[in-house]
């Protein structure tokens, strides 16, 4: 049968028999979720608990080993850096290997075979966390990378996934940096000439944010760095933007400004911050981390390709710690919606569990896997060993380079054990009892 998160499941602060929380984060109880009763148990949230504003940033193309906070060394990322040190970072957070799969797990809540999302479209059926969250009273902006339909085709598409307003690159259209292609609210920009694509998405975000300072707000930002451009005149004449380390320092530039101006519209102590990557670093593009050397792993099913960065802040409410539990980008909606006390989407089968327990020190009940999968590749994971779809078994704390697949003709008693127990998840969770 499909994967299907009940709604039960998906309430905030989820059991009395949860499992420990993430390291250095102080308990305190999560806020309720409307009209969702909590399980037996469960501990009530206090009446009246406070909505945030969403600030959720998107890198594209940034595996974990690229920051600082995370153990890298090859870049300089100080503001994400400084971030992660005040907020909760998470070590285990997985996506799918390409950008667009990523896009579109993130914003429905579903994994992408189940949404039959071919490559750059998300089907008009779909309901993403920006329905969600303006239905609940929020408003809405997505400014970046949209690559969820060709906007000179459909400009109102970002319109009808939930966005009132939007300031999107026009993918595969034009250059993304110099001089960028941009459909801003369903029309082309036509004034951005000798402008930084990367500062023309901070600004619209920055506007927005001032314009809505005085209600609940989500402000996404799919970023276009810190991908490494081949379309279009990308280089700004005379500047230093084209190489990968030059675009994650300003990626971390431009993560930096927006975070200013929150805190100077005096809104970070009101505002959930998340940052997060649509996939791992490009291939040909080798990081150092924590002493070994990373080679990009984009497109592939390896921890280099899908092993991403999970970064959040809220002042006073999300206390700086490190958190082991596993996340998948399918988690955002469910997480998005319990804080904003928001209804999921009626009878949609999500593969989401919120992380919200986890984001203000409550008890959680974590992931027992995460799923990763495209074009008919993919794996199921634990904290310590992976399933593929070939039906290759790996033991991540021993080959964490997955360099030696284990067949099951070849198992251990531990690996055995191991395989037994993935195996049943995908026969209990997934059709036809095989990974998709």
């Amino acid at each position: 049968m499909p994967l299907r998160i009940t709604r039960r499941e998906l309430v905030v602060g989820s059991a009395a028999l949860a499992l420990a929380g993430c390291a250095g984060v102080a308990r305190r109880a999560p806020p309720e979720v409307r009209q969702r009763p909590a399980p037996e148990g469960a501990e009530r949230p206090a009446p009246g608990s406070a909505r945030p504003n969403f600030l959720i940033f998107l890198a594209d193309d940034l595996g974990r080993e690229c920051l600082g906070c995370y153990g890298g060394t090859s870049y300089a990322t100080p503001r994400l850096d400084a971030l992660a040190r005040g907020g909760l970072r998470f070590e285990r957070c997985f996506s799918m290997p390409q950008c667009h799969p990523t896009r579109v797990a993130l914003l429905t809540g579903r994994y992408p075979f189940r949404a039959n999302a071919r490559w750059g479209r998300l089907p008009d059926s779909e309901i993403t966390f920006a329905h969600v969250l303006a239905r609940a009273g929020y408003a809405t902006a997505v400014s970046g990378k949209w690559q969820l339909a060709k906007l000179k085709k459909q400009p109102d598409h970002p319109l009808r996934a939930g966005f009132q307003t939007s300031c999107c690159w026009g993918w595969h259209e034009g250059a993304r940096y110099w001089e960028p292609l941009i459909w801003q609210d369903g029309k082309r920009r036509d004034d951005l000439r000798a402008r930084y694509g990367p500062d023309v998405h901070t600004d619209f975000l920055i506007d927005f944010m001032a314009r809505h300072r005085q209600e609940p707000f989500l402000a996404y930002y799919p970023m276009t760095l810190p991908h490494l451009s081949s379309v279009g005149a990308d280089g700004a004449p005379g500047a230093k933007r084209t190489s990968y380390p030059e675009l994650v320092g300003e990626m971390d530039r431009q993560v930096g400004r927006t975070l200013d101006a929150l805190e100077s519209l005096a809104l970070s102590d009101n505002t959930l911050v998340l940052f997060a990557a649509d996939n791992g670093t490009p291939r040909g593009v080798t990081s150092e981390f924590a002493g070994r050397a990373i080679e990009g792993g984009k497109s592939s099913l390896t921890d280099a390709g899908t092993h991403v960065p999970l970064i959040s802040s809220w002042p006073g409410s999300v206390p700086a710690g490190i958190c082991p539990d596993l996340v998948d980008v399918s988690d955002f909606l469910p997480t998005l919606a319990a804080l904003a006390h928001a209804e999921l989407p009626a009878g949609a089968a999500l593969d989401g569990r919120s992380f919200a327990p986890q984001l203000v020190g409550s008890p959680a009940r974590p992931r027992d896997w995460v799923y990763s999968g495209h074009r008919g590749r993919s794996f199921l994971r634990d904290q310590r060993w992976k399933l593929t779809s070939s039906g290759d078994l790996y033991d991540l704390d021993r080959d964490p380079d997955e360099s030696a697949a284990i067949r099951a003709d070849a198992d251990t008693p531990e690996s055995a054990v191991a395989r037994e127990r993935l195996v049943a998840y995908v026969r209990a969770y997934f059709p036809e009892r095989r990974l998709p």
